[in-house]
């Protein structure tokens, strides 16, 4: 018999080792670099709004909603109608879904046919009238700080599955990091702009009146305070005129 490995025929074919690139970690990694170049807060939850609808299975409709006075939601981004009355009525209602989501210990909240659900008798009837028949309320935290709801909607009873929350989990954690990173950066450039413009007011009124720097700061922080107007304001408002005088 033929010795086999000396027969001089081909090898086993060699196989490529490198795995297939996730399509999840893949979509959010774009999505990553996506929200980090958004302009401003808004701009990143409503690019947060519609990756759900891409990428999040059963998600037909979404919005971000903030949890304001403790049990009141204010709308942040929505794709459209049925979000806007569905957030519309937990927030008057002070019941649902987005609020127990940011209310007990961050969980995430699913609802899979909400014409039996028990949990909010004020919520849950109109919001299945409404069309609102599957629900999902992911948390959105940055260390352990409250910033808002990611809520995804479906008009279909168990459109959600564990894969939903799988993804949608991924999806609210991306989205807590770059929104908190949104509104510091915009925090920031508030900052600067407000002490720009007050440096600009107090050279203005040194100029005028011939004083100090010490005294033209606490003549603004004076008529802030008596006109219940915040610096800013003032210092804009003085700039303004100046401007208007000088042109005429």
């Amino acid at each position: 018999m033929a010795d086999r490995r000396s027969s001089g025929g081909p090898g086993p074919v060699p196989q490529d080792t490198q795995a297939e690139p996730d399509p999840l970690a893949h979509a959010l990694s774009e999505l990553a670099r996506e929200l980090h170049d958004a302009d401003d807060p808004d701009a990143v939850l409503r690019e947060v709004v519609q990756a759900a609808m891409d990428l999040v299975p059963g998600a037909e409709a979404g919005s971000v909603t903030a949890l304001v006075g403790g049990n009141r939601v204010e709308h942040k981004a929505e794709s459209g109608v049925l979000p806007a009355r569905v957030d519309a009525v937990m927030s008057e209602v002070g019941e649902g879904p987005c609020l127990d989501a940011l209310l007990h210990q961050g969980r995430i909240i699913r609802v899979d046919d909400m014409r039996r659900e028990v949990r909010w008798p004020r919520f849950a009837p109109r919001a299945a009238e409404l069309g609102a028949l599957s629900v999902l309320a992911f948390p959105m935290f940055v260390k352990d700080d409250s910033l808002c709801a990611l809520n995804l909607y479906a008009q279909e009873a168990n459109a959600f599955t564990d894969e939903s929350e799988h993804v949608g989990r991924l999806l609210a954690a991306h989205a807590a990091v770059a929104y908190a990173g949104a509104q510091r950066e915009e925090n920031l450039l508030a900052a600067i702009e407000t002490r720009d413009l007050i440096g600009q007011a107090v050279g203005l009124l040194m100029e005028r009146y011939s004083i100090t720097s010490g005294r033209a700061f606490d003549t603004l922080i004076r008529f802030s305070r008596q006109t219940n107007r915040k610096l800013r304001d003032v210092a804009t408002e003085l700039i303004r005129d100046a401007e208007a005088g000088a042109s005429k």
